[in-house]
């Protein structure tokens, strides 16, 4: 578990931009639940979190489609949301930084940390910003 103090900054980068932090397993399975696209960011402390995964989240709602719902659970602090977010995310196997896009609760689009390591915030939002307009 990471010190609050340390996390929120990370937090609210996302919370200021709209999304929906979830804490509890409850949390991720009610937003699933609900239908329509739910875009979850899983965030972390690493660089490429800091550095292109939270930006390029940020930066793909500037397009005409956008998910319904936006949402994150933080690695390491929301430990019982992330692990149920992960369980959505089946195949692929935990991964954090990730953003998974999900329609009507079935996972439609991931990037996993391996796609958004060493790639600029702007590769990873058009990524972002061709998956909703395939399902937005």
């Amino acid at each position: 578990m990471y010190p609050p103090e340390l996390v929120k900054p990370m937090q609210q980068e996302l919370e200021n931009a709209g999304f929906t932090s979830l804490h509890s397993a409850q949390e991720v399975d009610e937003i699933l639940k609900k239908g329509g696209t739910t875009l979850v960011v899983v965030n972390s402390v690493c660089g490429c979190a800091a550095g292109t995964a939270r930006p390029g989240a940020v930066l793909s709602l500037q397009y005409d489609k956008t998910p319904a719902n936006l949402t994150t659970v933080f690695a390491g602090v929301d430990v019982e949301a992330t692990a149920t977010a992960r369980e959505k995310m089946v195949p692929f196997p935990p991964s954090s930084p990730a953003i998974a896009l999900f329609k009507d609760g079935v996972l439609v689009h991931m990037l996993e940390r391996h796609h958004i390591e060493g790639r600029s915030a702007e590769v990873i939002a058009t990524n972002l910003a061709g998956a909703y307009e395939d399902y937005c």
